[in-house]
């Protein structure tokens, strides 16, 4: 589900913003760019959004300011060989002069910040500015959650007024392959010059076999419960994307097959409008966590 959540913290020493935006993903994917003064909290941070979060691709933003003073070490090595080398080049050219502390200190990397340990009150405050992001992106996406529940319970209910066309239909298949294959037998029959008796046994059993394979009262009764499901699912409150996107899988192979097994017309055109709604529903499912 796309959301934004941002959250601060603050103390003498520093201050931190961590922002989090989400997107829709199948699963869980963070997105972390550390500095290297928070390199050793990347396990924690990670571990604080996996709590919270199932789902999405989640991208951590975090701006700090530390005002404590910074110390700098010098790269001996670098400063030793520069010096001996400007002293070999003026014994060498017989120049004059001496080198010049302004000259030293532009030199790259003469100059790096000493690494310190992270004050223990600035991994306390990017933990709090982390919380209070998550809280801020759930309240968002609490918010989204509930239109977006609203949109699923208003689809269900456009496939419910489907059914009962469906199942009226579809009680009526048998005679309708009866009138059907009589007819071509018939008409078969009329056109050879051979006597042929109409054995109306077998043309019973034939079409008791073919409406039996039309026969769709178990997809419609599997489709019911499955929306019953998909209800249950959506008032619960931890987890439920994945199995809505399970759900949303079975709905439209019930829909597929009561499309394929007839070809009722008031059927097949209410069927096509049920797997319209069913592709609506899945889209909107991958916004769910």
């Amino acid at each position: 589900m796309t959301g934004f959540g941002r959250g601060s913290a603050s103390a003498d020493a520093f201050s931190v913003t961590v922002e989090l935006k989400t997107v829709n993903n199948r699963f869980l994917d963070v997105a972390l760019k550390l500095g290297p003064d928070l390199q050793a909290m990347e396990n924690v941070i990670k571990r604080t959004i996996t709590d919270r979060l199932s789902r999405g691709r989640v991208e951590v933003n975090i701006q700090y300011d530390r005002s404590a003073e910074i110390k700098y070490e010098l790269n001996r090595p670098m400063i030793s060989g520069f010096l001996a080398a400007m002293k070999e080049m003026q014994e060498e050219f017989s120049l004059a002069g001496e080198p010049d502390l302004n000259v030293v200190a532009r030199l790259p990397n003469v100059l790096t910040p000493k690494k310190e340990e992270i004050d223990p009150s600035f991994i306390v405050g990017v933990e709090t500015a982390l919380v209070a992001a998550l809280d801020d992106l759930e309240e968002m996406r609490g918010k989204e959650g509930s239109m977006l529940k609203d949109e699923l319970e208003a689809r269900l209910g456009e496939i419910e007024n489907r059914l009962p066309p469906i199942i009226a239909e579809s009680a009526s298949v048998g005679e309708e392959y009866q009138q059907r294959l009589t007819k071509r037998i018939t008409e078969m029959l009329a056109k050879s010059n051979t006597q042929i008796e109409l054995d109306r046994a077998r043309l019973a059993q034939e079409i008791a076999y073919i409406a039996d394979r039309s026969d769709i009262s178990e997809e419609i009764a599997r489709l019911t419960t499955h929306i019953q499901h998909f209800r249950q699912i959506m008032s619960e409150d931890k987890e439920v994307g994945k199995r809505l996107d399970f759900l949303t899988q079975e709905l439209n192979r019930e829909a597929n097959t009561i499309t394929s097994k007839t070809n009722n017309m008031t059927v097949k055109e209410n069927a096509l409008q049920i797997k319209s709604e069913i592709e609506k529903i899945r889209e909107q499912v991958q916004n769910v966590e």
